[in-house]
């Protein structure tokens, strides 16, 4: 692979307060999580009519679940009558309705307000209208995707968009048939870091060298300090002695079957703003979502996805505990970094931000993104 850098120029980064202001973050909750496409839950995670999940998206709690016809749906988690919390728990099922705990305000699996105590004496009261508020949805690559906005931005614009212009072309992505893969392993992590520091260690590698031993010896030119998602299409190739990208180097399984010769024993990141990972190799696809719940603290759900066959066969629980420990190491490695910069954020000497060194531009792309739904990144 042929390198070009930069030219040469001091790039300046966001101030420090943009990570430790509760002004600031309140704004990007409003104007970037509440606005865009956010990856919410799995679909394999609620496969029957009236599973549900709860996850949280900017400021609003969102219920996402399955109707008698099996079709997706979500929905503010918010009674209509006094603004309770209709379900209170992470994750459950019910068995016809969603039923309010205050007041008991009832909802069938569409939303609609089917019955309430002294209901009949308000004849007036339109059951739809005050049913849960929806929320529009799209499916893919497995996942269901939530916009809490009135008016959604382009999936294919927007979330697809951001695929296409890391890979050259969305079929790179279809290939590896994210959506017929089953969930192996999941670890979720509570990093006590604002979202935007989770997301710039994602996109760059000149710390590779530094905090990921392991990931270096499978990715021998992350070492070097470049990040591959900088170069459209570019995959980053296992070193000549690695068989599988295990901790250790060692078999992993059989490449998934739509898994092109140009992308075996290559890694590809790729990151979907504002809150999304996706990591591709050719056995397996891991996906990270993000959930800012403060300013100083973001919930990670990291998902390991398999072909159906391995995760059945208990036979391949050490190799798949080997796959898994590798980008486990590398995550505990990165949210590690993330919280030593936490508390310096509010520092008198990041007032007005650092700089970054010539591999790290495209950090500046990300920043200049941030700073065009909120203003102000530099005191």
């Amino acid at each position: 692979m042929t390198i070009l850098e930069p030219t040469p120029t001091l790039l300046e980064t966001l101030g420090g307060h943009t990570y430790v202001d509760p002004a600031y973050f309140e704004k990007e909750q409003e104007k970037i999580f509440e606005e865009m496409w956010i990856c919410a839950v799995r679909s394999d995670d609620i496969p029957l009519a009236g599973d549900f999940r709860t996850v949280q998206v900017g400021r609003e709690s969102v219920l996402v679940s399955r109707n008698r016809k099996g079709d997706i749906r979500a929905f503010f988690n918010v009674c209509r009558h006094r603004g309770a919390l209709v379900c209170t728990e992470a994750a459950g099922t019910v068995k016809r309705n969603f039923q309010c705990p205050y007041h008991a305000w009832t909802y069938d699996l569409d939303g609609k307000l089917i019955a309430a105590p002294n209901l009949i004496n308000m004849p007036d009261i339109d059951r739809t209208e005050y049913g849960l508020r929806a929320v529009h949805v799209r499916e893919w690559l497995g996942y269901v995707w939530v916009c809490v906005a009135d008016e959604p931005p382009s999936f294919e614009d927007s979330v697809q968009g951001e695929v296409r212009e890391r890979l050259g072309e969305l079929g790179k992505i279809d290939s590896y048939g994210t959506e017929k893969l089953a969930l192996g392993r999941r670890i979720t992590y509570d990093v006590k870091a604002n979202w935007k520091l989770i997301v710039e260690n994602f996109m760059e590698c000149y710390h590779c060298a530094t905090i990921h031993p392991e990931l270096t010896e499978v990715l021998p030119e992350f070492a070097d300090g470049y990040a591959a998602q900088t170069y459209v299409g570019h995959g980053a190739e296992f070193g000549a002695e690695i068989e599988g990208f295990t901790v250790d180097g060692s078999a992993g399984f059989d490449a998934l079957g739509g898994v092109g010769e140009d992308q075996d024993r290559r890694y590809y990141a790729i990151t979907i703003r504002p809150t999304v990972f996706v990591n591709l190799v050719p056995d397996h696809v891991i996906i990270h979502r993000m959930f800012p719940m403060a300013v100083d603290r973001t919930v990670v759900e990291c998902d390991w996805l398999y072909a159906p066959g391995v995760v059945a066969d208990p036979a391949n629980t050490e190799t798949m505990n080997r796959s898994v420990e590798l980008f486990h190491r590398v995550n505990e490695q990165d949210f590690d970094a993330c919280e030593r910069c936490q508390p310096a954020m509010s520092s008198r000497m990041y007032r007005n931000g650092g700089v970054l060194v010539p591999s790290e531009h495209h950090i500046t792309q990300f920043h200049e993104w941030v700073s065009r739904f909120v203003p102000g990144g530099v005191a």
